[in-house]
C-alpha cells in the first residue's frame, strides 16, 4: 500500500509541475494570441488529435460558456469536408503536443488560403506546427506521468490548463459577468441563481395572507392556517405592510395571555417591521436574508411597502436556487 501511495503521489507532483511552469510561459506570444482571438469578428475552431483532441473540446466549451464563439473540429476530418465549419474571420488554435500532427498540418494550406490567422499549443517550438503558426505558445513538459513516456498525462493537463488560461483571460477582457455567464447555463443551478427573481417565485392575490391591525387574533389564526405558510402580513388601512404574525408569534402570545389572547387584535401581537423583499430582486438573494435571520418566509412589498406577494423557503427549493 505504502509504495502506490508514493506512487500516486509523485505523479500528482509530476503533474503539478508541469502547470506549475506554464506560469514562467506567460509573455508576449500569450498576450499576442489573446489579442488575436479578441479581436476575431468570427468563432475560434479548437482543433487537435487523439487526447489532445479531447483537451480540445474542453477548451471550445468553456471559450463557448465564457463569451467566446467557440467549437470544435476533429482533425481528421478536416481533410475530409469538415473544414468547411471553418470561415473568414475566424481564427484556428491548433493543439499538438509534437507539433508533427500529421492531420493539422494537412490543413494548414487551406486555412492559409482562408487568411485564418493560427494560434498553437504546442511541446515543440521548432515543430512545423509552431513555425507555421502566427504565435505559438509553449506548452512542454519536462516529463509525462507515465513512467514509460507514452501515455499523455502532464502534457494533456499543461495544456488544459492553458487553454483555461486563454479562456478566463479573455473572459476578463470582454467584461463577461455572472449575468452573462447565466444567460448561456440557462437549465443550470447557476443559471437558475442568477435569473429567476423573486417575482418568478412568489405567491400573489388571493394567496398572500393578509389581515388588518384591528382585525381580531382568533380570525388571524384562521387566515395563518388557511393560507398555510404560517404567517399573515398585518397592513393599516391603506394596505400597507405594518407587521407579521407567524406561528412563534402565536405560541408566545398563548403563552402569555391564555385564552384572552384570543381576543386581542393583530396589531397587539404583530411583529413590526419584517423582513421584506422586492420581487425584482433574485430569488437567491431571499435564500440569502432567510439564512441571516433564521426565517423561512418573506413578505413581498415594493419601496412604498405595498405587499406585493409572499415567498417560502420550500419555492426556493423547488427552483434549485438552495
Amino acid at each position: 500500500m505504502s509504495e502506490i501511495i508514493k506512487q500516486a503521489k509523485n505523479i500528482i507532483k509530476i503533474e503539478a509541475d508541469a502547470v506549475g511552469a506554464l506560469v514562467d510561459r506567460i509573455d508576449e506570444r500569450f498576450v499576442e494570441a489573446i489579442e488575436i482571438m479578441y479581436s476575431c469578428t468570427g468563432k475560434v475552431v479548437v482543433t487537435g488529435m487523439g487526447k489532445s483532441g479531447t483537451i480540445g473540446k474542453k477548451i471550445a466549451a468553456t471559450l463557448a460558456s465564457t463569451g467566446t464563439p467557440a467549437l470544435f473540429l476533429n482533425s481528421a476530418e478536416g481533410s475530409h469536408g469538415d473544414l468547411g465549419m471553418v470561415s473568414k474571420g475566424d481564427v484556428v488554435l491548433a493543439i499538438s503536443n509534437s507539433g508533427e500532427t500529421a492531420e493539422i498540418l494537412n490543413m494548414l494550406p487551406t486555412l492559409k488560403r482562408l487568411d485564418i490567422k493560427i494560434i498553437s499549443m504546442t511541446g515543440n517550438l521548432n515543430s512545423v506546427l509552431a513555425k507555421r503558426s502566427d504565435v505559438s505558445i509553449d506548452v512542454s513538459v519536462k516529463e509525462e506521468a507515465c513512467p514509460m513516456g507514452l501515455a499523455p498525462t502532464a502534457s494533456t493537463t499543461a495544456a488544459l490548463a492553458m487553454g483555461d488560461t486563454l479562456a478566463i483571460t479573455l473572459l476578463n477582457k470582454r467584461g463577461f459577468s455572472e449575468e452573462d455567464f447565466a444567460v448561456f447555463h440557462p437549465g443550470g443551478n447557476l443559471g437558475r441563481k442568477l435569473l429567476l427573481t423573486v417575482e418568478d417565485l412568489m405567491h400573489a392575490g388571493d394567496t398572500i395572507p393578509v389581515v388588518q391591525m384591528d382585525t381580531l387574533m382568533k380570525d388571524a389564526i384562521m387566515e395563518i392556517s388557511s393560507k398555510r405558510f404560517g404567517i399573515t402580513a398585518v397592513t393599516n388601512d391603506d394596505s400597507r405592510l405594518q407587521g407579521v404574525i407567524t406561528d412563534g408569534d402565536l405560541r408566545r402570545g398563548l403563552e402569555k395571555w391564555g385564552a384572552d389572547f384570543f381576543s386581542l387584535k393583530a396589531a397587539d401581537s404583530m411583529t413590526h417591521s419584517p423582513k421584506t423583499i422586492q420581487k425584482d430582486i433574485l430569488a437567491a438573494k431571499a435564500v440569502s436574508i432567510m439564512e441571516k435571520y433564521s426565517i423561512t418566509v418573506l413578505m413581498v412589498a415594493d419601496s412604498e411597502n405595498n405587499i406585493e406577494g409572499i415567498i417560502h423557503l420550500h419555492d426556493l427549493l423547488k427552483a434549485g436556487i438552495v
